[in-house]
C-alpha cells in the first residue's frame, strides 16, 4: 500500500522514546550517588531523571552545586563507557519497524536526543537503526556546547537540511515535557508518546499524544490511495 507523511522530517527524542534504557541507568545512578554519600532514587522516581540533561538532574533532584553535579556526570559517564553503552537497552516495541517503514517511504529522519551523541550513535548502531537515519544528534559530552533540547533540535535539523532534506514541516516524537518546551523553541510541533517516563500533564502543549505505536504510525504514515478512494463531493 503506498503511503506518506504529512510530515517532511522526523525527529526521535530517544530515552523512553525509542529505546527503554531504564535499568542500566538506575543502576548507575545507585552505584553514583552512593559513591559520593548520596541516597539514590527508587524505580519510581527516575522520571525525574530519564529526559532532562544529566548535568542539570544531578542539581535538581540531588541538590548538587554545578561543580559536584559535574563530577557526578564524569563518574556517571565512566560507569557506561566502561559498560558499554548498549548494556541493558531495549527498543519499545514496535518503534524499530516504525523508522524502518518511514525511510522506506522516503521521510528523512534524525535523532535529536539529551543523551551524549556518543552513545545515541551506539544505540542507534546496535538496533540497527542508523541505516533509516539521515543524521544522529545528541549531546555534547560535556552537556554544556550542546545541551538544551532546542539546541539539539536545531543542530538536528541543520544536519537534515546539510544532506538535502526537506526541513519545512519538521515533527518532534518524544516522551517528556523538555520535549515539548525544546519543540516550541525551535518551531517544531511535538506528538507525545505516553509509554516512556512521563507524567500525565507533560503532554501540555504538544501537537498530538499518542498512547501506543499504531497511534502513532497513523499519525506520521497516512494511505496515499485515500484520497482516490473518497468519492468527489464527500
Amino acid at each position: 500500500m503506498p503511503v506518506r507523511s504529512p510530515f517532511s522530517c522526523v525527529l526521535w527524542d530517544v530515552d523512553g522514546t525509542i529505546v527503554d534504557a531504564s535499568e542500566g541507568i538506575l543502576r548507575r545512578l545507585t552505584i553514583t550517588l552512593e559513591h559520593l554519600g548520596r541516597t539514590p532514587p527508587t524505580r519510581g522516581e527516575l522520571s525525574r531523571w530519564i529526559g532532562p540533561p544529566m548535568l542539570d538532574s544531578f542539581q535538581v533532584n540531588v541538590g548538587m552545586t554545578p561543580e559536584q553535579a559535574t563530577e557526578a556526570v564524569a563518574f556517571y559517564r565512566g560507569l557506561n563507557k566502561k559498560e558499554g553503552y548498549t548494556v541493558s537497552a531495549r527498543l519499545y516495541p514496535g518503534v524499530g519497524e516504525l523508522v524502518h517503514d518511514l525511510h522506506a517511504a522516503g521521510v528523512p529522519q534524525s535523532t535529536a536526543s539529551s543523551k551524549p551523541e556518543v552513545q545515541v550513535v551506539a544505540l542507534m548502531d546496535h538496533f540497527g537503526l542508523a541505516p533509516s537515519l539521515e543524521a544522529i544528534a545528541g549531546a555534547s559530552l560535556d552537556e554544556r556546547t550542546l545541551a538544551t533540547k532546542a539546541d539539539i533540535v536545531r543542530e538536528a535539523l541543520r544536519r537534515l537540511e546539510a544532506v538535502g532534506a526537506d526541513v519545512s514541516r519538521p515533527v518532534l516524537i518524544g516522551d517528556r515535557h523538555h520535549d515539548v518546551e525544546g519543540g516550541a523553541d525551535a518551531g517544531v510541533p511535538v506528538i507525545f508518546v505516553r509509554w516512556g517516563f512521563s507524567w500525565p500533564h507533560e503532554s501540555e502543549g504538544a501537537q498530538a499524544a499518542v498512547d501506543d505505536i499504531d497511534e502513532l504510525r497513523a499519525l506520521l504514515l497516512v494511505d496515499d490511495t485515500a484520497d482516490a478512494r473518497t468519492p468527489a463531493g464527500a
